[in-house]
């Protein structure tokens, strides 16, 4: 069964729907746990260094978004969730942590906070649906 769940989110109100599915799926099933998987990627990082925002106030801009996801799950399944930050492009790093993390569930939300890039270079969720190792679950 799906004991080890990886919740890919940026904090959008697809990743948090994605979140209470994950944060439900865990209740039910006994010892499963949660990580929550957030991507720096490279264009948010430029773009904060290039306004010079202090790296202080950009972690907590990243902590922030993800409030949210880490409220919902604690409320749900009542554990500490672990929280991970990488930098890289999304759908390749998402794909690469949960390959290489022994994952037995992805949840996604089916859009960010980017749908620009989405429309043009196609979702993210897509991408880690065709690529991961493990059952992907896309939450709308």
């Amino acid at each position: 069964m799906f004991e080890k769940i990886l919740l890919a989110s940026d904090g959008s109100d697809h990743a948090i729907r994605a979140a209470e599915k994950a944060a439900f799926l865990a209740k039910e099933i006994a010892g499963a746990t949660i990580e929550i998987l957030y991507i720096v990627d490279n264009e948010t990082a430029k773009s904060d260094a290039l306004r010079n925002i202090e790296s202080h106030d950009i972690e907590l801009t990243r902590n922030e978004r993800l409030q949210a996801t880490k409220d919902i799950c604690y409320r749900i399944i009542n554990k500490e969730i672990k929280t991970t930050m990488i930098h890289g492009e999304p759908g390749p790093s998402i794909v690469k942590y949960a390959n290489n993390g022994g994952f037995d569930l992805v949840v996604i939300g089916s859009r960010g906070l980017n749908t620009f890039q989405e429309m043009v270079l196609g979702s993210v969720s897509h991408k880690v649906a065709k690529r991961a190792n493990c059952p992907v679950m896309i939450v709308k």
